[in-house]
């Protein structure tokens, strides 16, 4: 045997031995050198390639991975163990750092004028990055007046849920074999609710939250986002940006009781979400959809 077949075995036996957090960082790593440097012969690239890194190794880093791992955690679930090949675990790994680096969340800081992610400057004001879709982004922020529920449900179900809930297990589910339209309604029936959940807890978060631990410093208030907290308060001093008027509708909240509500919510829909499990995972494992729910289920970043 030759030492590159040699290493190339220990290798695989020393991947065997990580979890899959560990896995998944390791694949990272894997992914920036192919798409990065493997292969490219033109120098004409290596500026091109150069900012590729650095925009990938720049927004990569922290966050919870919730989406990415989902991918190999769902399909361990929908496939045994002894059928669980080494080459799918990885095209699992891949497939959840496509959705993992997604430019969504870019996007969506872009669209919010946020100033941190993931506890550092956002992108796009580290850089002086200006496209057409961050302008189209910006003129779809939501005008005065046109904040209530059915719009809230809209705006979750299409910037959210989809993304970073059905994404995940629907591509694990197709990699398993599964591609029954049904069961992938069912799923989506789940995880659509799941993904409003989700969705609800940021509204709270980006209000309520410690900046310091979810990494980022909310501004919803400012930018008269269609959030939870205001579709159920629809208060005064909202989308101005003095922070006298934001201070007041945080008392505005506090006088309506909103942290209490969000609470009782939260309570309410997880019991919904564990309903809907029993309802419609018949021919689907639980444990793939009550590890997401595990996971979201009173978070505090």
């Amino acid at each position: 045997m030759d030492n590159g077949t040699c290493n190339g075995t220990q290798n695989k036996k020393a991947l065997l031995s990580l979890s899959d957090p560990q896995l998944f960082e390791a694949q990272f790593d894997e992914l920036v050198t192919e798409l990065a440097e493997r292969d490219i012969a033109d120098p004409a690239l290596t500026d091109a390639l150069n900012r590729l890194r650095e925009v990938l190794v720049y927004n990569a880093p922290g966050g919870k991975r919730n989406r990415g791992l989902s991918v190999i955690g769902s399909l361990r679930e929908l496939v045994p163990p002894t059928k669980l090949s080494q080459d799918a675990v990885e095209r699992a790994m891949l497939v959840g750092w496509c959705i993992e680096l997604a430019f969504f969340l870019v996007a969506d800081d872009i669209m919010d004028a946020s100033v941190t992610r993931r506890g550092q400057p956002c992108w796009y004001k580290k850089t002086s990055f200006q496209t057409e879709l961050g302008q189209a982004l910006d003129l779809m922020t939501a005008p005065p007046g046109q904040i209530d529920l059915s719009r809230y449900k809209a705006i979750v179900k299409y910037k959210t849920a989809f993304y970073s809930f059905y994404l995940p297990v629907a591509a694990a589910m197709y990699m398993a074999g599964i591609d029954s339209e049904a069961e992938h309604n069912n799923a989506k029936h789940i995880l659509l609710e799941m993904g409003e959940f989700f969705q609800i807890q940021d509204d709270y978060l980006d209000c309520y939250g410690d900046p310091a631990v979810t990494g980022k410093i909310g501004t919803d208030i400012q930018d008269n986002k269609c959030s939870w907290l205001v579709v159920t308060a629809l208060g005064a001093c909202y989308a101005r940006h003095d922070d006298a008027s934001v201070q007041k509708v945080k008392a505005l909240y506090s006088t309506l009781h909103i942290e209490a509500l969000y609470h009782k919510h939260e309570e309410e829909s997880y019991q919904r979400l564990q309903k809907l499990i029993t309802q419609h995972a018949q021919n689907l494992p639980h444990s793939v959809f009550l590890n997401f729910a595990k996971k979201i289920y009173k978070r505090n970043k």
